[in-house]
């Protein structure tokens, strides 16, 4: 079979948008070249294991890659990402160049063309997260592993927004938790909760292909028996009793249901969310603040803020 690659040169901002368009049109094995990958090595606090070649990055933007089966739909499906993309400039999401540009790749060299930009790379004190094909031996004690499939994931769970999420999880996830993850995406949050010690968690996704990642991921890393999987909007209809809700998604969205997130949680709860740029900080925190929450801590990495609220123990 022969493969059509689409390149999308892009901003930092819009990878998380764009890297979900690609996977609801049904692409596969998702690549991102981010220069700023290149920074992390250097600087990389937690000691990433990445092996990356410098020429395959972008001067400036980002570059991200998906693989499209040619056939008589390609034409339709590409204009539908195009679409897609465009819609993206109502949440006030920077595009930067959008450009994209099709190249063909052959079968031998769609299998492994992508995966060469995936290594084991530590996250947090507790977790690292490996690619399944990537042989990794824990070199701590209390070191969590995550095994992700990256082709049918949304991104390697390495991008700043899940690594926030993920850090905050380590902070605030006590062994019983009852978790929600709402916008679970590959299910790294829900995997990282199971592994954190939660007793359950429940994952949400509107997205289809979302729901089957999750739960392909939640079986690979053994903890599915303790992570339930449920296509949903948000937490429309949900009713339970959270000790943390998680949500790494754009801050308009967030701001949605922060009812939601307020009537299931526990009092004494945490909210845990991400995927907010520094523009739509205040934006997060000022509807947070007015539902009762109090906001215990704001996080940064890059432009990139994640926002920890804590519903009030009752007095």
């Amino acid at each position: 079979m022969k493969w059509s690659e689409i390149s999308i040169h892009t901003t930092n901002e819009a990878i998380e948008p764009i890297s979900n368009i690609l996977h609801e049109t049904g692409a596969s094995g998702l690549v991102i070249e981010d220069p700023l990958d290149l920074e992390r090595v250097e600087k990389a606090e937690f000691g990433e294991l990445y092996d990356l070649d410098p020429a395959l990055y972008p001067e400036e933007g980002v570059r991200i890659k998906a693989y499209l089966p040619m056939n008589s739909f390609l034409g339709e499906t590409v204009e539908e990402i195009k679409q897609a993309v465009n819609q993206l400039l109502i949440y006030d999401i920077d595009l930067g160049k959008n450009e994209v540009s099709l190249s063909e790749v052959h079968e031998e060299e769609w299998a492994t063309a992508w995966k060469k930009y995936y290594k084991p790379v530590k996250i947090s004190n507790r977790i690292t997260i490996t690619p399944t094909w990537e042989e990794y031996t824990p070199v701590s004690s209390d070191e969590l592993i995550i095994e992700l499939d990256p082709g049918m994931a949304f991104g390697t769970g390495t991008h700043p927004t899940t690594v926030l999420s993920i850090q905050g999880l380590e902070a605030y996830v006590k062994p019983g938790d009852l978790v929600m993850d709402v916008g679970c995406g590959s299910g790294v949050l829900s995997i990282a909760a199971a592994k954190l010690g939660a007793d359950k968690v429940y994952a949400y996704d509107l997205d289809e292909i979302a729901v089957k990642s999750t739960k392909l991921n939640s079986k690979l890393n053994q903890i599915h028996e303790s992570v339930k999987v449920k296509q949903n909007n948000l937490l429309e209809g949900v009713q339970q009793e959270a000790d943390v809700i998680v949500s790494n998604i754009l801050a308009e969205i967030i701001v949605r249901f922060v009812d939601d997130a307020w009537s299931n949680l526990k009092a004494g709860g945490y909210f845990i969310t991400s995927g907010i740029i520094q523009n739509k900080k205040q934006l997060v925190i000022d509807n947070l603040t007015k539902q009762g929450f109090e906001v215990i801590s704001l996080n940064e990495m890059e432009d990139w803020v994640s926002i920890v609220a804590k519903k009030p123990s009752e007095k």
